[in-house]
C-alpha cells in the first residue's frame, strides 16, 4: 500500500466500481443500508461501523455490474462527484479485459488509463477527497482464463502508478488473493476466476479495512 487514507468522523465513504461492488445493492433504495449490497461494500461498511461507531460513518455503493472504465467515466458527476464523498473507494478493470475475449471489444491499456486518471482527475479538481484504489485482479479456474493474464497484467500496473501519482491508499488485491488462492484453491475465493465468493468478498474488505486503519486487533 502506498499510503495510509484513515478513516475521520463523519467520513462519507463512496464505494464505486463493477459487479464486484455492486454485489446485490438495491439500486431503488441506494441510499439505505440495503443499498451496500451484501459483498465487499457491505461488510466494510459493517465492519467499520462495528469496529468504529463513535467515528459516525456514511458509506454508499455505487458499483454496477458489466461497467469498464469508460462506462464509470461516463457516469462520475452523477454517481460520484454529486454526492460529495469525502472518500473514494474504485475498483475497476477486469471488465474492460473480459470484454476483449467474450464480445471482441478491447479497450487498450492506454485507453483504460486515460478513463481511469480522467475520473482521480475530476475527484481531485472538485472535492477534497481521500483516494482509495483497488488492484482489479483475476484467479484463473478456467483454462482459458490463463490467457487474461496478459490483457490484465498492464492495468494493475496502472493502477498502481496511477495510485502513486496521486497520494492514493493501493489495495493490492491482485496478489493478496494469488497468495490466498495459492494455501487453497482459486475456487475457494473467486468461483469463476473474477468474482469472489464469500470468502473472497470477506477478504477483500479485510484488506480494504486494514488499508484505512481499522484492521481487526
Amino acid at each position: 500500500m502506498t499510503t495510509t487514507t484513515p478513516l475521520r468522523r463523519g467520513d462519507r465513504v463512496l464505494l464505486t466500481g463493477d459487479s464486484i461492488t455492486d454485489w446485490g445493492r438495491d439500486r431503488d433504495q441506494p441510499d439505505s443500508p440495503w443499498g451496500l449490497g451484501h459483498g465487499y461494500a457491505g461488510i466494510v461498511a459493517a465492519l467499520a461501523g462495528a469496529r468504529r461507531p463513535d467515528l459516525g460513518l456514511t458509506f454508499l455503493n455505487r458499483g454496477i455490474g458489466g461497467n469498464t472504465t469508460r462506462q464509470l467515466r461516463e457516469r462520475w458527476a452523477a454517481d460520484a462527484l454529486d454526492l460529495e464523498p469525502t472518500v473514494v473507494s474504485v475498483l475497476i478493470g477486469v471488465n474492460d479485459t473480459w470484454r476483449r475475449y467474450d464480445s471482441g471489444t478491447p479497450t487498450s491499456v492506454e485507453e483504460y488509463e486515460e478513463h481511469y486518471r480522467a475520473i482521480l482527475d475530476a475527484t481531485r479538481e472538485r472535492l477534497d477527497a481521500r483516494l482509495v484504489l483497488i488492484e482489479p485482479f483475476l484467479l484463473p479456474v478456467a483454462p482459458v482464463e490463463h490467457a487474461w493474464r496478459e490483457d490484465l497484467d498492464p492495468r494493475i500496473h496502472v493502477v498502481r502508478r496511477l495510485a502513486g501519482e496521486v497520494g492514493a491508499t493501493l489495495v493490492p488485491a491482485d496478489g493478496l488473493f494469488a497468495a490466498a488462492a495459492a494455501r487453497t484453491s482459486p475456487e475457494r475465493w473467486a468461483f469463476d476466476g473474477v468474482h469472489p465468493t464469500p470468502a473472497g468478498h470477506g477478504l477483500l474488505a479485510e484488506a480494504w479495512l486494514d488499508a484505512v486503519g481499522l484492521a481487526a486487533r
